[in-house]
This record gives C-alpha cells, structure tokens and sequence, in this order.
C-alpha cells in the first residue's frame, strides 16, 4: 500500500524543483548588483540634473534617484532574488552570513559576483555617457559620478565622523529589514517591495549627508570613475556598511527570534 502511494504521488504529483547551481546562484549576483549599480548611479549621472544644474526643470533630484536605488533592488529581488536570495550587496551578504542565513563558504564567492556586477553597471554609465554632448563625460567625472564622500565631497558638506555614524546606523537598519521581511514568520511574497521601500528611505535619509552607499561594492564602482579623490574615501564606504550589517547579523536573532545568533 505505501509503495502504490508513493508511485501514484511521483507520476501524478508536479516535478520536485532543483535548487540552484552554485554558477546559478552567482550569476543572480552579478545579474541584480549590474542593475542597482546601472540604475542607481545611471538615473544619478543622467537624470538627477537636466538638463544641468543650472537649468534643472527636468531633472529627478534627490527623490528621483533614492527611488531608483529602491526601484532596482525590488524588480532585482523579484527577479532573481529566488535564486540567489538578492544580496547584491557585501554587507548584506555578511549580515545573513552572520545571522546563520547563509553558509560562509558563500560569502567571498558572493563578494566576487557582485564587484564583477558593480563595475559591469557603473562601465556601461560611463561608456554611454562619453556618447553624451560634448564635455557630458568629463563634467561627470568632474562631479564624482555619483560617489560618496565625506567632508567636501559630501554633499551637504558633512565630516568624517557624521558619515560614519549615517552608514553603520543606516546599513544595520537595512539589515533589520531584510532579515525581517525575509524570516519565515513574515507574509510571503512581500520581502522585495518592503526592502526596496526600505531602501529608498534610507536614500532619502542620507544623499545630503554621503550621496549612500550602505553597500560597498555600489561605492567602489562609482568611485572608479570619480576619480582619486573619491578613491581615497572609499575605504569609508566599505569599512561602516560591514560594520552596520555585522551589528545587525548578530543582534537580530537575540532580538527578534529568541535564541542567540
């Protein structure tokens, strides 16, 4: 009797579902960390001004490329987030990493995959930017292209120490919610609206103060191209967002589920 059962369910029943390949799995990475960066800084360097700054009547500002950033990560999460589960961020890679949601063995592969997507989106900018009218380019590089920055490549002109304190507190706030909208205990199919959300708010939040990052590899890939003065803070943007999801892997599970992580 329960062999017929088991027949009947394997010829009747839909096919079991393979879990991704590690080669899958990375190419989700590089695949969603191309489109933040592309989207992100793109919308940033071609749209935030228009047609320049002094004569910006169509141009998206501040909100139109916090929504990008937000934008991005949604459609990224929903696309592709099933395979890989949408880092496309090394903190947040080391955030779930921390917080027993993914193996280690994944983190530096992850790492790998998404600096690969980062430059890949912030080349294309570049490439199609030297297409642009005479001196778009250079004006871009001349601006930073979209990198962050401290002291006065901040944008409001804020120190050293403001920025620090905005990126660990933002990114390990960006952690609490994607460690929540992705637990098992919340509403399914939810996770990428209330993280893209998220993550707009925290563009909102924190452009005047270091343009964001909260993501390191969004922060190299811009900087490539703002030249070395953008270069030289970049150690910023990669030291405070780890820092931010580390605080945040290991106080969530002590926090919110009960047990230590």
């Amino acid at each position: 009797m329960t062999s017929t059962k088991t027949a009947t369910k394997k010829v009747g029943g839909p096919a079991p579902q393979q879990a991704p390949t590690t080669a899958q799995r990375l190419a989700a990475e590089v695949f969603g960390t191309f489109l933040l960066v592309f989207g992100g800084v793109g919308t940033a360097v071609f749209a935030a001004n228009f047609p320049d700054s002094a004569n910006n009547s169509l141009g998206v500002g501040f909100l139109g490329v916090a929504l990008a950033f937000g934008l991005t990560v949604l459609v990224g999460v929903y696309a592709v987030g099933h395979i890989s589960g949408g880092h496309f961020n090394p903190a947040v890679t080391l955030g779930a990493a921390v917080a027993g949601r993914l193996p280690w063995k994944d983190v530096l592969s992850y790492w790998g995959a998404q600096l690969v997507g980062g430059i890949i989106g912030s080349s294309l900018v570049y490439v199609i930017a030297v297409g642009g009218p005479d001196g778009f380019a250079s004006n871009a590089v001349a601006g930073g292209f979209a990198s962050n920055g401290f002291g006065e490549f901040s944008p409001g002109g804020f120190n050293l120490a403001s920025v620090i304190v905005a990126e660990i507190v933002l990114t390990a706030i960006f952690l609490f919610v994607i460690l929540g909208a992705t637990s098992k205990r919340a509403p399914a199919g939810f996770a990428g609206l209330t993280i893209g959300l998220s993550l707009t708010l925290i563009h909102l939040i924190s452009i005047p103060i270091s343009n964001t990052s909260v993501n390191p590899v969004r922060s190299i890939a811009a900087a490539i191209y703002g030249g070395p003065e953008h270069l030289g803070q970049v150690w910023v943007f990669i030291l405070a967002p780890l820092i931010g999801a580390l605080i945040a892997g290991l106080a969530y599970r002590p926090l919110f589920e009960g047990r230590k992580a």
